[in-house]
């Protein structure tokens, strides 16, 4: 593969509530890892679910048509030139993502966005990130 990114890693924090908390790594041969911590694959909110181990790590690889829309995605937020913060603090129980991407030119940009609301392609990009974790395999490693 011959990729202008090195690393694409999407990270999603808690809310006041139930919000995925989870972190996903992909790298350009499509292999990934994702580590998740709370409310990624259980349905329903229960306070009981922070006092659960965390959900696991696992890995797969990233299906190539998924990966090609992911790079198409990311290709169209115009990584370079994007805020490296976004989200209106005055507001409080809302989810923090971040967006971490590494160039194949060693160059690299971190997007942390407080609401996940920065951009309408970014809010776009995370919904992708986060549909990954169910359309994806996943193998359970720890």
């Amino acid at each position: 593969m011959n990729s202008k990114y090195s690393k694409i890693e999407y990270e999603a924090g808690a809310c006041f509530g139930s919000c995925p908390i989870f972190k996903i790594t992909i790298n350009p041969d499509r292999t990934a890892v994702l580590e998740a911590e709370h409310f990624n694959f259980s349905k329903g909110f229960s306070k009981g679910e922070f006092d659960k181990p965390r959900e696991g790590t696992f890995k797969g690889t990233i299906k190539e048509e998924d990966y090609n829309k992911l790079i198409t995605l990311l290709d169209g937020l115009d990584i370079k030139n994007l805020n490296e913060k976004y989200g209106e603090r005055n507001v409080t129980d809302l989810p923090t993502s971040y967006l971490r991407i590494n160039f194949a030119d060693g160059t690299s940009k971190n997007v942390e966005d407080y609401g996940k609301k920065g951009t309408e392609k970014l809010s776009e990009a995370y919904k992708f990130f986060e549909d990954l974790r169910n359309n994806q395999q996943w193998t359970k490693v720890k």
